[in-house]
């Protein structure tokens, strides 16, 4: 099945509105198969269509296909926030019950570790690497470059450019 997308127009919604009349039920069932939960899978279905509504598409030609590429990257990054989430609420359960922040604050710490987590990821794998054992193990730059099997000044520039990241995702 091959459907033709206008974007910003009549055409457009249409086609989009016929893909998800035609597919929905299925994408919804494939996604609650796979996380074994209705709401997560409605909602990552509605994710996907959005996502593809904002898209530019112009041609579908295996809406199926298409669907499950574009709902798998969503999967994926869900999975990633559920484990970073996880991760912090481990975390949290370690901190005395008095210093445990508020439901607020967890939301504004769970977004900037969500940030985080984008920017670094928008790092080449060596890069993102240094800058870990970095921030997060706390080698020295001689360390990383032994263990990543690079020069120092390959390290500095590694780290540079992670700090670069970091400066744009501040401002």
């Amino acid at each position: 099945m091959s459907e033709t997308l206008a974007p910003h127009d009549d055409t457009h919604l249409r086609v989009i509105e016929a893909l998800y009349a035609g597919h929905h039920g299925w994408l919804y069932a494939t996604l609650r198969k796979r996380l074994g939960n209705a709401m997560d899978a409605a909602d990552l279905a509605q994710d996907t269509f959005t996502r593809i509504l904002a898209s530019q598409i112009t041609v579908i030609n295996q809406p199926r296909a298409y669907l499950s590429c574009v709902a798998k990257g969503i999967l994926i990054n869900w999975y990633q926030r559920q484990a970073l989430e996880q991760a912090y609420l481990e975390a949290l359960s370690q901190v005395p019950a008095h210093e445990v922040p508020s439901p607020e604050w967890r939301l504004i710490v769970l977004e900037t570790l969500h940030d985080i987590d984008a920017m670094l990821d928008t790092l080449p794998p060596l890069v993102k690497r240094a800058f870990l054992l970095s921030q997060i193990s706390g080698l020295k730059y001689d360390d990383i470059a032994t263990q990543l099997g690079v020069s120092l000044i390959t390290v500095k520039r590694y780290m540079k450019q992670a700090f670069v990241q970091c400066l744009l995702q501040v401002e």
